[in-house]
């Protein structure tokens, strides 16, 4: 009889740790009255102006859908939290996100705490739809995807634009070597050049990346400048650059150039050469819904933090809704107090099933592969004319 009760007890011991431990099998929505958006995000430091924008865009977008009635009178709350760009504070939050009763995510903001974040919500089974980490990696599970462009496409699309306007022509690059974002990028994109095109190449890293005298004198003859490099060494390049440089160069960036014309310090219009990205967001449109999003931007939290990350997070908090409602209109139950993973089934089986969100600020018709990665156009924005 001991034995028999023991053994009953082992099985009881196992089944609760079970319970209590298996991937996505506890409910910290069970107490929730919205459904809860969760985001880390560098809301402080030098990425500062990143996570701002896509927590004020965020919660704009929140407010506007909770003013329209929800989902079914339902209404969503945005918990935002800062990460400081840092990977190692990604543990805590997402644990405090869960505890907010986080059911659906913004991922992060920036590509290094996101690989943190994609294996803890992997193994919680909590979607995620970043709108900025580009990492090629990023979606590498079944529950991340992306608003962004990854790097490589970022790397892969720019090749394309200098394949059809250099071919047989010299170029310049300049990135950063230690930096996955930076050194990704330029990688897909010298595998995706034409054979006719040099690059006259250099970098930095960490430990020189305030000075760039030698770069500078590496590309000095350079008339156009592949940059997959973040605002702060790009704008710091083009200063100590821009009386050296041919005056009718052309500095072409990614994503990681929003908002270097709101770099504190830094006068973009001193800087004699044209400047350029690579973007899913026109911050100068004058029609269409970017424009609305601009005005209605400007107009609660001013121009200074107005950047693509922003633009994206609103078309992600919209993105969520949209695919929640499409559930919900085909019959299924999205209750309240829904778990994490109960509604990451129904979320992937809407973005892997064809979901499309139309008239985006980001793009007119914003699909989704089965690899996570967004489906939708690109353009070329000039930041900057030549003086």
């Amino acid at each position: 009889m001991k034995k028999v009760l023991s053994i009953a007890l082992v099985l009881v011991f196992c089944i609760a740790m079970l319970a209590s431990c298996g991937g996505g099998s506890k409910n910290y929505a069970k107490n929730n009255t919205e459904y809860v958006i969760g985001l880390s995000g560098p809301l402080t430091g030098g990425a500062g102006m990143y996570g701002t924008a896509v927590k004020n865009s965020a919660q704009m977008a929140v407010d506007e859908i909770n003013a329209a009635g929800g989902l079914n009178g339902i209404k969503f709350k945005l918990v935002a939290l800062d990460d400081m760009h840092d990977p190692t504070k990604i543990a805590t939050n997402y644990s405090s996100l869960l505890e907010a009763g986080m059911q659906m995510s913004l991922g992060t903001v920036t590509t290094g705490p996101g690989l943190e974040f994609k294996n803890l919500s992997k193994d919680d089974n909590v979607f995620f739809l970043t709108p900025s980490a580009s990492g090629d990696a990023i979606p590498e599970f079944s529950n991340g995807y992306q608003m962004c462009f990854a790097d490589g496409n970022q790397g892969k699309v720019a090749a394309e634009f200098v394949n059809a306007n250099f071919k047989g022509q010299t170029i310049g690059a300049f990135y950063k070597s230690d930096d996955s974002y930076s050194a990704g990028i330029f990688a897909q994109f010298k595998s995706n050049l034409d054979s006719t095109v040099k690059v006259v190449e250099t970098n930095f890293t960490d430990a020189n990346k305030t000075d760039f005298s030698t770069q500078i004198d590496t590309l000095k003859n350079s008339k156009f400048i592949f940059m997959p490099t973040y605002y702060d060494a790009a704008s710091t390049f083009m200063y100590q650059a821009k009386d050296i440089l041919p005056a009718d160069a052309v500095y072409y960036g990614c994503d990681g150039f929003d908002g270097i014309d709101n770099v504190t310090g830094f006068d973009i219009n001193a800087i004699p050469q044209k400047v350029t990205m690579l973007s899913h967001f026109n911050s100068k449109a004058t029609e269409g819904p970017a424009k609305a999003f601009i005005d209605k931007y400007t107009a609660k939290f001013g121009a200074e933090t107005l950047n693509q990350f922003g633009a994206s997070a609103y078309d992600c908090v919209y993105a969520l809704y949209g695919a929640m409602k499409a559930a919900v209109d085909s019959g299924k139950s999205i209750p309240v107090t829904i778990s994490a993973s109960e509604l990451c089934e129904i979320l992937k089986e809407q973005f892997n099933g064809g979901y499309t969100l139309k008239n985006g600020v980001t793009g007119s018709e914003i699909k989704w592969e089965k690899s996570g990665f967004v489906n939708k156009g690109a353009i070329q924005y000039t930041i900057k004319e030549a003086n």
